[in-house]
């Protein structure tokens, strides 16, 4: 062997380890997911990024109760729709909304806010601006029958569930 073929064989190596160490970087630790469904005619879509559990408590621990939270990670989650629907009793117009939850440990209120395209969290805590709220609801919570590892959203013929860790709400949709 020649000291040539030595110094490419290890630059080649450095190559393979330097692109697998770029890959892991660029792998999120809360990918993105996107959840789609109709409800009544309405075509549905909730873009959101998904954390994981990883062994800790995440309501009333990671995510305190009582606080704004951005219902997922990095930029703040959107609810789409193509048709006017309901929220409960209030209509909500077609459009694209932020969503923000204030976890209790028996009930939550969810927000649709019409500030899209932020960052979830801003320099003090939530980037939701409260004077562009559409609308509220509380809903009660559920516990799952089993742990929700990672956060998850599904359109439901009766509405949008959000599940995460041994938690789960129904946001009723018509």
């Amino acid at each position: 062997m020649n000291i040539r073929t030595i110094k490419n064989g290890v630059l080649a190596i450095a190559l393979l380890l330097s692109s697998t160490a770029i890959k892991a970087q660029q792998a999120k630790a809360s990918p993105a997911e996107t959840a789609t469904g109709t409800i009544n005619g309405a075509n549905i879509s909730i873009s959101y990024s998904s954390p994981g559990v990883k062994g800790r408590k995440i309501f009333g621990g990671l995510t305190p109760y009582d606080q704004v939270w951005r219902a997922g990670a990095n930029e703040a989650t959107i609810f789409k729709t193509d048709k006017k629907v309901m929220i409960g009793k209030t209509p909500l117009e077609a459009g694209a909304y932020s969503i923000y939850v204030i976890p209790s440990e028996n009930s939550w209120k969810v927000i649709f806010n019409s500030q899209t395209g932020q960052w979830g969290v801003g320099k003090g805590g939530s980037s939701r601006i409260p004077e562009k709220d559409v609308t509220t609801i509380t809903v009660k919570t559920m516990k799952t029958p089993e742990l929700v590892e990672r956060l998850k959203y599904e359109i439901t013929p009766k509405g949008v569930t959000l599940a995460w860790e041994n938690t789960s709400v129904l946001i009723p949709v018509k």
